[in-house]
């Protein structure tokens, strides 16, 4: 997850800076610390979606005979 909200935060500064919003009327691209912040978050929920989820360790299967 912590890649996630690198790679986020980087594109959502890149965003910023070679998008932006000219008017300063955007809420999120007007400013970079709003534009990391988005982006971070954004990297973080996408990354995370993809780690895979663990059975927990004291759990025993049963067979059938």
């Amino acid at each position: 997850m912590l890649i996630g909200v690198l790679a986020g935060a980087v594109a959502g500064y890149a965003y910023y800076y070679f998008v932006g919003c000219a008017s300063g009327s955007c809420a999120i691209t007007s400013n970079p610390v709003n534009s990391t912040a988005y982006g971070a978050l954004v990297g973080a929920l996408l990354f995370s979606s993809f780690e895979k989820e663990t059975e927990p360790s004291n759990t025993q299967t049963q067979t059938q005979k």
